[in-house]
């Protein structure tokens, strides 16, 4: 039976893993990952999105706690709230690798029984 210490941690990372459920939230976080902080007219640009909806990912990855701002004059920027995010992301495309790697062996040996 799980306790309860164990429950209140698995909601809460699902909770992280909900804010990345979506592709462009996945995006914005590996580019900032791999360039640095960016404010919301850059990644507007980038995305090809109006500029609320770019904002309301922000917002949800800002309320999950990957991202934090940071004010520049009239400029908000937003950058990863830890090393660690980048850490993930590069642990995430290790698993599309091996999936991909045993996709192909699959395939390889689906077409080498014809």
């Amino acid at each position: 039976m799980v306790d309860e210490q164990d429950k209140l941690r698995a909601t809460a990372r699902a909770e992280v893993l909900k804010a990345l459920a979506h592709p462009t939230r996945v995006y914005i976080v590996d580019l900032i990952s791999r360039e640095g902080p960016h404010c919301v007219c850059e990644l507007t640009d980038r995305i090809g999105a109006d500029t609320s909806t770019v904002s309301r990912h922000l917002s949800l990855l800002k309320s999950a706690g990957l991202l934090f701002d940071r004010k520049e004059g009239t400029t908000v920027y937003y950058d990863l709230t830890c090393d660690c995010i980048a850490d993930f992301m590069s642990g995430l495309e290790s698993v599309l690798r091996a999936r991909h790697k045993r996709a192909q062996a699959a395939f390889s040996a689906a077409v080498g029984k014809d």
